[in-house]
């Protein structure tokens, strides 16, 4: 007898034993814990967008006061020419 006939026979038996007792609130402890996980993830991704939208907007505006485009006015002056 190979393996697998050995486990496909213990699967078949434990298949065709009796099959034990399921608590009677089973199901809506689980229909309660997927509403409680979706409910979280969701207000879990409200809360990055949010962020994400924050954050663009703080640059945005940091940028806009800012101007890091743009070129530095010189520290030095040009030399005098012609006094």
């Amino acid at each position: 007898m190979s393996a697998r006939e050995r486990k496909e026979d213990q699967v078949r038996r434990l298949l065709e034993g009796p099959r034990p007792v399921v608590p009677a609130g089973l199901a809506a402890h689980a229909a309660a814990r997927g509403g409680r996980l979706l409910r979280r993830r969701r207000a879990l991704r409200r809360c990055g967008w949010t962020l994400l939208a924050a954050a663009a907007v703080a640059f945005a505006v940091w940028a806009s006061l800012t101007r890091p485009w743009e070129v530095p006015p010189s520290g030095v002056s040009p030399p005098l020419q012609g006094w």
